[in-house]
């Protein structure tokens, strides 16, 4: 079977929910505070309960957080292929999340940059799995050993790029090094309109296809409206199951994670990604970025 692998940093999300962000230099009281496993952890975890096989390659560090984080991937039987830096635990990203649900982060570097082209190559990426890479993994230090390992990967792997907010930031040279080698994008439309400068978000899978390896596949997340699914040309919109959200954290790399798990057990493009979208509705009604579903989970919401 195809395992769902992961290159990007796992840190631990701190969330404070507030009531409003405070204005420049103002003051705000957080109403709760909770520690979570996040990055790469929460689309690894997603992937492990819908029944997949699922690899972290990224680094991990010693101490409480990067305990935090292996204890969060092994109960979900998520296994880690490099060894934890002795020198440096783990980061963090602070979260502030308001009543809307909406989030803002602050994050703090740690031992997950700690990252070279054969750390990364402990996963053993081989034809048929499906790696993950993220947008965020190429600012420095990161990006030249994730490049150097995107462009030694042997025929066959499929590289899953989520650009995250920054890509479409990030030189063109850059982009394109990183485009050349992907062959499945998954996004919410806003990246998506940022890459493309395209307003009406039916064009864009398009637009990104040009740029893209052959045979690519784009599936562009929007929101309650659900996914549109690109391609062999043409797109397919797979419909949402709105919620009343409490916590949107996380819901994202939910429905990546589910996303890829179905594919590797063998679901075309179009039931995954309704699986998918099942998985992120469950989701952003539970607190946290571990709030993946099970497949039994996903199973009863679908009945």
């Amino acid at each position: 079977m195809p395992r769902v692998l992961h290159t990007s940093q796992a840190l631990v999300d701190v969330i404070l929910e507030v009531d409003a962000l405070p204005e420049r230099g103002g003051n705000a009281n957080a109403r709760r505070e909770t520690t979570y496993a996040g990055g790469a952890v929460t689309t690894l975890i997603a992937a492990a309960r819908t029944g997949a096989q699922a690899v972290h390659g990224g680094a991990h560090g010693t101490g409480p957080r990067g305990d935090l984080i292996r204890e969060a991937l092994a109960r979900d039987g998520v296994a880690l292929s490099d060894a934890p830096r002795p020198e440096a635990d783990t980061g963090y990203c602070t979260v502030l999340l308001e009543p809307s649900a909406e989030r803002t982060f602050v994050t703090v570097y740690g031992a997950e940059r700690q990252i070279t082209a054969a750390s990364l190559a402990t996963l053993d990426p081989r034809p048929g799995d499906l790696l993950c890479v993220s947008g965020y993994s190429l600012f420095e230090p990161t990006r030249e050993p994730l490049l150097e390992f995107l462009e030694a990967l042997p025929e066959g792997v499929s590289v899953v790029l989520d650009p995250g907010d920054p890509f479409a930031h990030f030189p063109r040279a850059v982009q394109d090094r990183v485009l050349a080698r992907t062959t499945v994008w998954t996004s919410n439309a806003d990246e998506a309109r940022a890459l493309t400068d395209l307003d009406a978000l039916e064009d864009t899978p398009a637009s990104i296809r040009r740029r893209l390896a052959p045979g690519a596949v784009i599936v562009v997340r929007d929101g309650e409206r659900g996914c549109l699914v690109f391609h062999h040309g043409r797109g397919t919109e797979i419909p949402a199951f709105p919620q009343q959200a409490v916590d949107t954290n996380g819901a994202g790399d939910t429905h990546t994670g589910v996303l890829l798990a179905e594919r590797a057990l063998g679901a075309d493009w179009e039931s995954a990604a309704t699986r998918a979208n099942a998985a992120a509705a469950i989701a952003v009604t539970r607190r946290g970025t571990e709030s993946a579903p099970t497949r039994f989970e996903v199973d009863a919401f679908l009945a």
